[in-house]
């Protein structure tokens, strides 16, 4: 049951639990501690006003990776975003 596409849908399942913005903090974050920081996923939550655990920021960043890798592999179409209108 460790299939690519399960995976996904899991993945969408557990990313929706994130606000826009934890989500937002928690790329200022990433962008702030880098690889290679001591503690990162501890400082990304607490970053993130320590909303989410260091173990749920662990994950949810697996989570970017593995969605980046299928979106790279062409498994998954790329995102069309709306480059025109208002932005919320």
């Amino acid at each position: 049951m460790s299939s690519g596409s399960s995976n996904s849908r899991n993945n969408v399942n557990v990313a929706s639990n994130w606000s826009k913005r934890e989500n937002k903090l928690f790329e200022e974050a990433l962008a702030y501690y880098g690889e290679g920081t001591p503690d990162r996923w501890h400082k990304v939550s607490r970053a993130m006003g320590g909303s989410k655990t260091a173990e749920e920021v662990h994950r949810h960043y697996e989570i970017l990776i593995d969605d980046v890798d299928l979106i790279k592999s062409g498994r998954v179409p790329f995102p069309k975003y709306n480059t025109q209108g208002t932005w919320n």
